[in-house]
């Protein structure tokens, strides 16, 4: 979708790998601001329009396993709370 892999939980876009080696995760619309505020973090946006609640992290800010699994945590936690997609 975004050039990478990208996960989901339950049918819900959780997080994916970019082409270029950053990483995208789905954070909601209620953390984006908290998330953002973070250094390593900016806003996901490839078309000049922003997508709500998710935010890249630079691929240098993904080295340790620590880094990465605090970030698939915040994700799980907003997508986790959402309604399983159906299948189509």
């Amino acid at each position: 979708m975004f050039g990478g892999i990208c996960f989901t939980l339950n049918g819900n876009m959780l997080c994916g790998t970019m082409k270029d080696g950053d990483a995208m995760f789905r954070v909601g619309p209620e953390q984006e601001a908290e998330a953002l505020a973070r250094p390593e973090a900016r806003r996901m946006d490839f078309t000049g329009r922003p997508m709500k609640g998710f935010v890249i992290v630079a691929a240098e800010k993904l080295a340790s396993d620590a880094a990465i699994l605090e970030w698939i945590a915040t994700a799980t936690r907003f997508v986790g709370a959402l309604p399983p997609k159906q299948k189509k």
